[in-house]
This record gives structure tokens, C-alpha cells and sequence, in this order.
């Protein structure tokens, strides 16, 4: 076990918690909530930082870190949907583009060209987006400012369109790769 691979598994813990807070009745869950998946967050930047600076890659944190982070993001979006049916469709999206893009990668790895699916730019840019706006959607009650709400749902609308963008991309590139095998 490294440091990498400790800081994901601290990632993994902390989503109980946050689900905990948020639907506490502790003075200020919103923002414990908020303030954890944050930190989580940050945590998936940091155990990718560990594992490259310090030669901490293992076949273990390749696996576990993906899976940690899309069960971050499922389980606290699911959570928001139960609060806010107006999120329903930027998180059926989500969600739907995160299971068939986990289906691509594990098909293109079973044909040796799992290289074409890696994270790209519009990956990065969906993941910040959406982790921002799930911090605001969790800040957003009565206490906060009022455009942190708007703000929030403007966001996960957008990190839902630019999943799609980033899902037709990878399968483009899956698609024109296996027409030549």
C-alpha cells in the first residue's frame, strides 16, 4: 500500500460522509457536505500527483482510483436528485455517459487499444465543471447566497453537455481504430 493508493481509499471513505452530513441535522451540513466532497475532489488531483512525482503508479490504484471517483460523483448527484428533481437529467446523463465509457475502455482493453480512450482535454474540463457545480449544489439552501443555486445548475448542465461531446470522441476514436482490425 502506497500514499497514492491511501489518498484514494481516504476518497472512498469520505463518501458516506458526505452523504451523512448532507442529510444530518448538524448546524451547517450543507457546507460539511460541501466542504468534504471538495476535499475528496482535491484528493483525486492529489493520489494522480503522488503516484506520478513519486514512481507510486501500481496496477491497484489504476483500478481503484477510477471507480472511486465515478462512485463520488453517482452516489453524491443521486443524493442531490432525491433533494432537487430538476437535476434529473444532467445526472442521467452523467451517470449514463460514465457506465458506457467505463463499457468502452474495459471492450478496448480486451482489443490491446485501450491507449484511444484515455482521459482527454474534454474529460478534465467535465470533471472540473462538474465538481465545482456539485460543491455549489450542495452549498445552495437558504442561508447562501442566491446565485450560488442557479450557478450550480448551470454548471451540472454544462458538465452533462460536455460529457457528451467528450462520449462522442472517444467513440469516434474506438469506431475508426476497429473498422481497420
Amino acid at each position: 500500500m502506497n500514499w497514492a493508493n491511501v489518498v484514494t481509499i481516504i476518497r472512498v471513505i469520505l463518501i458516506p460522509v458526505v452523504a451523512a452530513c448532507y442529510y444530518s441535522d448538524l448546524p451547517a451540513s450543507n457546507f460539511w457536505a460541501a466542504l468534504l466532497f471538495a476535499i475528496a475532489s482535491i484528493s483525486d488531483w492529489l493520489d494522480g500527483y503522488l503516484a506520478r512525482t513519486l514512481d507510486l503508479a501500481s496496477d491497484f490504484g489504476a483500478f481503484l482510483d477510477p471507480i472511486a471517483d465515478k462512485l463520488l460523483v453517482v452516489v453524491v448527484l443521486i443524493m442531490l436528485v432525491t433533494s432537487h428533481s430538476s437535476l434529473l437529467i444532467a445526472t442521467v446523463v452523467l451517470i449514463s455517459r460514465e457506465i458506457l465509457i467505463s463499457g468502452l475502455r474495459e471492450w478496448m482493453s480486451t482489443k490491446g487499444r485501450r491507449d484511444l480512450v484515455t482521459v482527454g482535454f474534454s474529460g478534465k474540463l467535465k470533471t472540473t465543471i462538474q465538481m465545482i457545480a456539485i460543491v455549489a449544489l450542495l452549498l445552495g439552501d437558504i442561508d447562501t447566497p442566491q446565485w450560488l443555486w442557479p450557478l450550480g445548475v448551470f454548471g451540472i448542465y454544462l458538465a452533462a453537455l460536455i460529457s457528451v461531446y467528450s462520449m462522442i470522441i472517444y467513440f469516434k476514436n474506438a469506431w475508426e481504430t476497429l473498422q481497420g482490425l
